[in-house]
């Protein structure tokens, strides 16, 4: 893959550039930590906020401990409107020293020049970063960005509802079976119009394009001729994934079918769903939190989504990196301050949650564990969106979800799809 970008992509001199300019924090960082009084600014996600906020804490104390003069200074991010912020944060300047990115959106960054190279022997556990991750931040054989957590898509399941319409807590292994306990989920609780045996929103493009992986099909492939990427989601083996998505759609989610994902957890709470497809974690946010369901405490619980073909369904390997800006005058701080945050100790904290290690080595013994095996499992043969200079933009634009919508509106997934690739193929080799 990296050899197919840097063919892709002709920004050695951009680099080369970025690269000879060096460190600005060399006077500062041959000081006596004692006498160090800068301010470092860490934009980190909500999640880390409402989740694992003791493991900041104490990152934050053991920091203050070396460098008791630094301020740190954490400030949260949501989703929806980090990107934009940090856009335009960078063209300004103010601007935070480390930011915390999703593992689709580093490669932009890493090609403008947003981001320091960093050296990946300061970090614990280096050696066995999940690949998932570090592929998403090294380009031409340099690291610019550190695994932080990974994070893979399960079946979260009402295990209390399967058991009164099936007789059984435990999900079927197949998808045929799936379908057929899925029905007489729907007979025992249809008489409310809203429950959905399977909620699974139609816009929601990580769970159809794992189906569209399940039939050995992908978003783009990089052509070794031309030297550049190609959509190809109106291939055949693409477009049967779709249809395979859209049918389980239309078949059992009895909700607004032109919706996203962002808040099926929250109609799991409100016990309009036995069954979801989400990340691991959200497992609990449908019993805890300020949008969770006490009363499901115990009766929620996840499993492997069983896929077309009598085989598990590909899930998408998601997850954190953690960067530190290369104009950023306190890089050796933000370096130091990474390396405690993903420290083999604070990854410790993580796994205790449920949430998924950056390194394979302590990844390990979590394939075994009740509560995270499903996950864990999962990550070995998960996919990945095209490591390729325009994806951010791919994603900006909307193209999947809005193409997945005009399929749910009754538009045909030949038509769909050709016209998110045509979309597609105008932003995914551009470097900007």
């Amino acid at each position: 893959m990296k050899r197919k970008l840097i063919a892709a992509i002709g920004v050695t001199a951009m680099m080369a550039g970025v690269a000879a300019c060096g460190s600005s924090d060399t006077d500062s960082s041959s000081k006596d930590p004692k006498d160090r009084n800068e301010t470092l600014t860490v934009w980190l996600m909500n999640d880390a906020e409402s989740t694992w906020p003791e493991l900041v804490k104490d990152v934050n104390a053991q920091f203050k401990k070396k460098y008791p003069n630094v301020d740190v200074k954490v400030q949260y991010q949501q989703w929806g409107d980090k990107a934009k912020k940090l856009d335009t944060a960078l063209g300004g300047t103010k601007f935070p020293d480390v930011v915390e990115l999703g593992n689709t959106e580093t490669m932009t960054y890493i090609l403008n020049g947003a981001l320091a190279e960093i050296d990946p022997e300061k970090y614990e556990n280096s050696d066995t970063w999940i690949g998932g991750l570090k592929d998403t931040c090294t380009y031409e054989g340099k690291q610019f960005c550190v695994p932080y957590y990974a994070g893979a898509r399960v079946a979260v399941y009402n295990t209390e509802m399967f058991e009164k319409a099936t007789g059984s807590k435990e999900l079927p292994q197949t998808e045929d079976d799936l379908k057929k306990a899925l029905a007489e989920v729907g007979d025992e609780y249809g008489k409310d119009k809203a429950f959905s045996s399977l909620y699974l929103p139609g816009k929601y493009w990580y769970a159809a394009m794992s189906y569209v992986a399940a039939y050995g099909g992908q978003i783009a492939e990089y052509d070794e001729g031309a030297k550049e990427w190609k959509a190809t989601l109106s291939t055949p083996e693409a477009q049967k994934g779709l249809e395979h998505f859209v049918d389980l759609v239309n078949t059992y989610n009895n909700a607004d079918k032109t919706k996203d994902e962002q808040d099926h957890a929250n109609v799991m709470a409100n016990e309009k769903a036995a069954l979801i497809y989400g990340n691991g974690w959200e497992a609990g946010s449908v019993v805890e939190g300020e949008s969770g369901n006490p009363k499901l405490e115990g009766k929620i619980a996840t499993a492997g989504m069983p896929g077309p073909n009598g085989k598990a369904l590909p899930s998408f390997i998601g997850g954190s990196d953690l960067a530190i800006i290369e104009k950023s005058k306190v890089k050796d701080l933000g370096e130091e301050w990474v390396s405690m945050f993903t420290s083999e100790k604070s990854m410790e904290v993580l796994v205790s949650k449920n949430i998924l290690p950056n390194n394979t080595k302590q990844l390990e013994p979590l394939k075994d564990k009740p509560e995270t095996a499903p996950i864990a499992n999962a990550v070995p043969d998960a996919w990945f969106t095209p490591i390729a200079p325009g994806w951010t933009a791919i994603e900006k634009q909307l193209i999947l979800p809005n193409m997945l919508n005009d399929i749910i509106k009754g538009g045909s997934v030949k038509d769909a799809t050709e016209k998110a690739d045509k979309q597609i193929n105008e932003l995914i080799n551009n470097e900007s």
